[in-house]
């Protein structure tokens, strides 16, 4: 065999785990877990599949391969190979396992990621689907994957019900269905050559080395995990079940009915008792709470509280849980390919509830020691309180202490520095509250967070947090204006204010509008505020100051509903399936100051990735640290502001828990 400069490698594998339930980690964690088919080839060339189950053994050059850093491994999602590949080699090989850990890290049970690359990573990248046979189909490759291949998964890679046909077996395996499986084998090997040739098709569109690096520090943070308090987790599922089994009989007493978490029902006895309501949604309940008169002002309290789904995080973490107690593979690189932000995965760390409670110790404290009389006692709504403990179930390992630190208005801070908005820049140099300098601007009159005007914070809040991409009346809508005390007829006037108050980021919407037009219709690159557009090979590329750049396939010029100018391109859209999608100038604003925060968020990684970093969720970073620590050092280093930007005013805070929470 020639020399391996490249390997790429798709697995077929069996385990008694749930994939999607519990994650790759705690998948091939378990002892059933097996190997059953490995197709590799070699510096691109020929595809072979070795039959493992038959008996058949891997090229120990390829085994070596395996540890070799001097050789590239590929893979689509090849997370998914690396782990597999990781708990295969310390079974099988444990001569040819090496990991990368250091003796404090909890990374020690798996491969290097540094010598391993991902052609999902490179087609989210590319502003393709995050599918194989997606950006196949998308790319035109001449071997798509085979359609087949879910029932093929279905029949060999997990358990199946024992039934008097299939004698009783839980599992099938190759005698069963002979015909099947040498599919199964064919298929193994189309999915290796149709992962050479994206990378074929995309070779003229590199992704940088630096963003490769990037992917190997989430790698490591993917491995690394974070650490669940299962006390708590196993506690809440108990409580919330017994409440739960509490408020349907209270419900049942008070209504006659059979199930109280039937819509149809619950519609029918309210109805009856005077009160017609369209929907039980939470936002709906809350209104009819604030006009009902007993008994159906208990009924629907009751219900809320039922309707309550905290249970879930809880059950979610006691899927993801590995053997050592850590969770781990919660975050997707590259997950969401309009900004290249992470997406979050498992358990979802990015929509967490928030917590408000001022005792959030005690009532931990009562749940991990089963107390539930007494959180009865002193907790009205015991849904809630389970909800609100969600985060707190995320623990540092014994001897540490989580520091969590995040950036403070990061994305009205990109903003203001782009459009060169100086009077905000202002604010950010002086420590201000941009919410009370918004409302100050907007309404012409001084206003303190807890003094003067302070009623007129709440409004350049919201306008701040709704109408920084060109939302109108709508995005304050959406964002709650309404539920907050707004009235109808104050949405227009606020609109006016804020884009009155922020006139060069509104120029900055239609600079960038201008640009991407004009970069479209002449094929060029145009540089506008400091970021480039760059129109080639039928793709639109955005390169932001870090260098990476946003790609959009397909980019036409066309109408909107307005009749005017607009553009499209081809992506993943609300339906969740590949369409061309409109967008314009405040939009393209939107991807590039949420894209330029992920990356100074990166940044901050990077500077930071001494220490253990075990989580992030958006614009925060959460550190396993030792006791030691300065959580004003770790702070000042995230705060760093990246030498491709500088001049944007960067601000961290942080603080220590020995749990984590919202601060």
């Amino acid at each position: 065999m020639s020399e391996i400069k490249t390997l790429s490698i798709d697995i077929e594998t069996y385990s008694d785990i749930d994939l999607s339930k519990c994650g790759v980690y705690k998948y091939a964690e378990s002892e059933n877990f097996e190997i059953l088919l490995f197709g590799y080839a070699v510096n691109g060339g020929e595809v072979q599949v070795v039959d493992l189950v038959d008996g058949e053994k891997l090229p120990m050059e390829i085994i070596a391969a395996l540890t070799d850093d001097t050789v590239t491994k590929w893979a689509f999602n090849s997370s998914f190979e690396r782990i597999c590949l990781s708990a295969w080699l310390r079974r099988n090989y444990p001569e040819h396992f090496c990991s990368y850990s250091i003796e404090e890290d909890m990374v020690e049970k798996f491969l290097d990621p540094s010598s391993w690359k991902c052609s999902m990573i490179w087609s989210a990248y590319m502003g393709l689907p995050l599918s194989l046979a997606g950006a196949g189909a998308v790319l035109g490759l001449e071997e798509q994957k085979l359609k087949e291949g879910k029932d093929l998964i279905r029949y060999f890679c997990v358990p199946c019900k024992p039934t008097k046909t299939n004698g009783g077996r839980n599992r099938n395996l190759p005698h069963h269905d002979k015909a099947k499986w040498d599919t199964f084998v064919f298929y193994n090997k189309r999915d290796v050559e149709v992962e050479m040739s994206i990378q074929k098709k995309l070779s003229k569109f590199p992704v940088p080395d630096f963003i490769w690096d990037e992917y190997h520090l989430d790698q490591e943070i993917n491995d690394r995990g974070i650490e669940l308090d299962m006390t708590v987790v196993e506690q809440a599922i108990d409580m919330d079940a017994r409440s739960k089994t509490e408020l349907n009989n209270a419900i049942k007493e008070l209504t006659q009915l059979d199930n109280p978490n039937s819509v149809q029902q619950m519609k029918q006895w309210l109805s009856d008792n005077g009160l017609e309501t369209d929907t039980l949604g939470k936002k709906a309940v809350a209104e009819l709470l604030k006009a009902t008169t007993e008994p159906l002002r208990t009924v629907l309290s009751l219900r809320q509280q039922l309707a309550k789904s905290s249970v879930k995080k809880y059950q979610a973490m006691q899927n993801a849980v590995c053997a050592d107690g850590r969770a781990r593979g919660m975050f997707q690189f590259y997950g969401a390919n309009r900004s290249g932000r992470w997406a979050g995965r498992m358990i979802q760390l990015q929509n967490l509830p928030q917590n408000h409670m001022p005792d959030l110790e005690q009532a931990r404290g009562l749940v991990r020691n089963g107390n539930y009389k007494a959180l009865e006692l002193l907790y009205d709504d015991i849904p809630d309180t389970l909800s609100q403990l969600i985060r707190t179930a995320f623990v540092p390992r014994q001897g540490y202490k989580f520091v969590v630190a995040d950036f403070s208005a990061i994305e009205a801070r990109v903003l203001s520095f782009l459009a060169d908005e100086s009077w905000r820049s202002d604010v950010f140099k002086n420590n201000g509250d941009i919410y009370c300098a918004s409302a100050s601007a907007m309404f012409g009159v001084p206003v303190e967070k807890h003094g003067l005007n302070s009623s007129l914070r709440q409004k350049g809040k919201i306008a701040e947090l709704a109408l920084g991409y060109g939302g109108s009346v709508g995005a304050l809508t959406a964002m709650g204006a309404l539920d907050m005390g707004l009235k109808e007829e104050e949405l227009q006037p606020l609109v006016d204010a804020w884009r009155k108050a922020n006139p060069n980021i509104v120029q900055f919407w239609w600079d960038v509008d201008r640009a991407v037009k004009t970069a479209i219709k002449q094929k060029a690159t145009i540089e506008c505020h400091g970021i480039y557009f760059i129109c080639k090979s039928g793709m639109l590329f955005i390169q932001l100051p870090s260098r990476r750049r946003l790609a959009y396939v397909k980019p036409r010029i066309g109408e909107n509903q307005f009749g005017g100018e607009s553009v499209n391109y081809e992506g993943i859209g609300g339906t969740k399936k590949w369409e061309r999608i409109e967008s314009y100038g405040p939009k393209f604003v939107e991807n590039i100051v949420q894209a330029i925060s992920r990356d100074i968020l990166m940044f901050a990684m990077q500077t930071l990735s001494h220490c253990f970093i075990c989580g992030h969720v958006h614009d925060e970073l959460i550190l396993e640290c030792s006791m030691g620590t300065s959580v004003d050092t770790i702070c000042k280093q995230m705060g760093r502001t990246p030498p491709w930007i500088s001049g944007l005013l960067l601000r961290a805070d942080g603080y220590e828990t020995m749990f984590y929470k919202k601060d």
